[in-house]
């Protein structure tokens, strides 16, 4: 898409049409202390010839290093087709489906999207996607307060085997509109959230306790029981889940005897790349009685006046569609681009394709943590059942060992240590289908070399 400036005469016509002196007039209602001032740390402008170059670096540092990071983002395996039929043209520019009658494709790929979506998870009904993970915890706990409205408190039970991130997003979108986010102690033996973490909270009132399954340490859950501790003092339950996870693990929709009430996640598994941080592509749904409770958008199937099927926006929550006092969310959006990859994904792998990438994980975590645990100096921390992350605690700080790693191309996990400084030098692995044997071996064999130059030194 060209990019074509404003010419000097261009402003001034504009501005004299408008009937102002000068730009800054436009801006003259916000307050001298709310202005950023000037962007001293912005570059200065580059040619498109060196903003090519400098992509093209940035790119080729992402490229070339055996990863084994996952704390939320994973690299699986995306079939060539994936990208190869997202970036079609027809489908890569088409964007907004407000038109029904022109957006068919578009209203179908979001309304498989959606179908597939809830039953992974499930539940009755999903949105069309939200921004990512994060933000879907934090929409989740906004919606929570909305739906359960025996609930006064606004009280969100946020357990510190939560991804760090997610509690972080959720307490700066969430936080400041009245909610609070109280944690729940994990168990020091196992990494999992017990039930009796919980009893301080029995017989109060709680607008709804998040469950992460696996948790950010990998860890398995038991998401029975605190889904059905929950429930009984009359809160709700957000599952915020791994969504390859749930090709092998029970779906939210079955946890305890009820199920849970609202599940979100990051569909990035599914045909995502990494890509430096995003953008990803989060997802929700949730029970059918809170379904106007939900932000976002929702994508029906109809039949036309000649029976021929069609799909058509159902529901519409976001401020562009209703007045901005009655909307659910002012911030949620549609990722379409990375749901119609992540919506192609599932429909190339299938649920037996999804359950061999999922149980491929699992066995190369396990053969991961196996190596590395038989490292001098490194010790598994948690011994509960874990998915396709382990965390793992080193003799020596974290950093200096991942920088050694860097250095010879190999991305050695998530420095826990600063999120979780009672864990003391924790260490975040992560391995998938990916990985290979050999692979796992060169990670051992270098982290062995890093722990024993450091310790000769």
């Amino acid at each position: 898409m060209a990019f074509i400036p404003h010419t000097d005469d261009d402003v001034r016509a504009m501005l004299a049409t408008i009937g102002v002196a000068d730009i800054e007039t436009l801006f003259d209602e916000i307050p001298a202390s709310l202005r950023a001032g000037e962007l001293g740390r912005i570059p200065p402008a580059a040619s498109e010839l060196e903003v090519g170059q400098l992509m093209s670096a940035r790119a080729a540092a992402d490229s070339c290093a055996l990863n084994f990071i996952g704390a939320g983002a994973y690299e699986h395996h995306i079939p060539a087709a994936v990208w190869a039929i997202t970036t079609r043209g027809e489908i890569y520019s088409a964007y907004t489906p407000y038109q029904a009658e022109a957006s068919q494709g578009t209203l179908q790929t979001i309304y498989e999207f959606q179908t597939m979506i809830a039953s992974l998870t499930g539940m009755a009904v999903s949105n069309a996607s939200l921004y990512d993970g994060a933000s879907a915890l934090a929409e989740a706990s906004l919606m929570a307060v909305r739906a359960n409205r025996r609930s006064k408190s606004a009280r969100i039970l946020m357990p510190r085997a939560v991804n760090p991130t997610y509690r972080k997003c959720a307490r700066a979108i969430a936080g400041n509109q009245n909610l609070s986010f109280e944690e729940v102690a994990f168990d020091a033996a196992t990494g999992g959230t017990p039930c009796g973490a919980l009893e301080r909270y029995a017989g109060q009132d709680v607008t709804a306790l998040v469950i992460q399954q696996p948790n950010f340490f990998g860890v398995l859950e038991d998401v029975d029981a605190l889904t059905d501790w929950a429930h009984k003092q009359g809160a709700l339950v957000i599952a915020v889940v791994n969504p390859t996870s749930l090709a092998i693990l029970k779906p939210p929709g079955e946890w305890g005897a009820a199920g849970v009430d609202i599940v979100v996640g990051d569909a990035q598994p599914f045909g995502v790349p990494l890509s430096s941080g995003g953008p990803y592509v989060g997802f929700m749904t949730t029970r059918m009685e809170h379904v106007r409770q939900m932000p976002g958008r929702i994508v029906g199937r109809t039949v036309d006046l000649d029976g021929k099927p069609g799909y058509t926006l159902t529901l519409q929550a976001r401020e562009q569609h209703i007045r901005r006092s009655k909307a659910t969310s002012n911030i949620c959006t549609n990722q379409g681009l990375l749901m119609t990859a992540a919506t192609i994904y599932l429909s190339i792998m299938g649920p037996k394709g999804l359950a061999r990438t999922a149980t491929a994980s699992m066995a190369r975590t396990a053969e991961l943590v196996r190596a590395l645990g038989a490292l001098p100096g490194v010790r598994l921390a948690f011994s509960g059942a874990r998915f396709h992350e382990a965390l793992v605690k080193l003799d020596r700080p974290v950093a200096p060992v991942l920088a050694a790693l860097a250095q010879r191309r190999i991305a050695g996990g998530f420095d826990a240590s600063a999120d979780y400084p009672e864990l003391g030098h924790a260490l975040l692995v992560c391995a998938t289908e990916t990985k290979t044997s050999a692979d796992i071996a060169a990670f051992a064999g270098a982290l062995g070399d890093s722990l024993r130059a450091a310790g000769a030194a």
